[in-house]
């Protein structure tokens, strides 16, 4: 087996601190930013005239827009609704674009981004998705920005492209073992698995290793799958609770 990448599992904060602050907003990753965190996971999708801007869910039914999704929307006009508005006493919160997520943070912690591909959007938007956000990122050095995705097809793309970004492919728990060697076996580009931390085991974080990839778990917030993912010598660890996996971790 092969030596790990990094000695000490890296805790990243799972769409900012968001058990303090709404997902995804400049308060959840400046509370994140409060712990000692290694980096901040957050996600991309694109708005109807193909901005990229932060938000995880489908929809955005707990902003008070039920059945809408982000396509469904302008920029323009999506700064005019609030993204903090489901969580309590928060004050409001404008979207974020990539762009601005990236100029904020990148000189002050790690960032995983994370490109949100949807059934409804054709294969043109999932590219435009991904030129973007090679575009706006650059360049990588030492994983300080990496690009995760449970669309193969895109992290194909990217790799087309020729960046040296690193791609990481993200799985379900419901992707059995087989399918993620067959995965790796046919895309040796890939860097890594993003692999929930529900069915990681031993025999996968043997591959990995065997293959050299790095190995990112979510999402990992009780005491037993925080201690989980450290008894497994995961790279990256993400969470909700990054309070927690510091204390647990360190």
């Amino acid at each position: 087996m092969k030596t790990r990448q990094s000695k000490l599992c890296q805790i990243y904060a799972h769409r900012g601190a968001r058990t303090e602050a709404a997902d995804n907003t400049r308060l959840a990753f400046d509370k994140a930013l409060m712990y000692a965190i290694d980096g901040i996971e957050t996600d991309v999708q694109l708005t109807q005239d193909e901005v990229s801007v932060l938000w995880h869910d489908h929809f955005l039914d707990k902003l008070g827009y039920p059945g809408k999704r982000i396509d469904d929307f302008n920029y323009e006009q999506l700064k005019q609704i609030n993204f903090a508005a489901y969580f309590n006493g928060a004050e409001a919160e404008v979207v974020l674009c990539l762009q601005e997520f990236v100029d904020q943070y990148r000189d002050r912690c790690k960032l995983q981004i994370e490109i949100k591909n949807r059934d409804w959007e054709d294969t043109q938007r999932h590219q435009l998705k991904m030129q973007q956000c090679l575009q706006i990122i650059g360049s990588s050095k030492n994983w300080d920005v990496f690009i995760s995705s449970f669309n193969l097809n895109c992290l194909q793309y990217a790799n087309q492209l020729g960046t040296k970004i690193p791609l990481v492919l993200a799985f379900k728990d419901s992707d059995s073992l087989s399918e993620v060697k067959k995965n790796f076996n046919k895309n040796n580009f890939l860097a890594g698995a993003c692999h929930p931390i529900s069915t990681l085991n031993t025999e996968l974080v043997s591959f990995m290793r065997d293959h050299n990839k790095l190995i990112v778990t979510y999402t990992c917030n009780t005491q037993q799958e925080i201690k989980k993912a450290l008894s497994l010598e995961v790279d990256i660890l993400i969470t909700d609770d990054p309070a927690k996996a510091l204390l647990l971790r360190d």
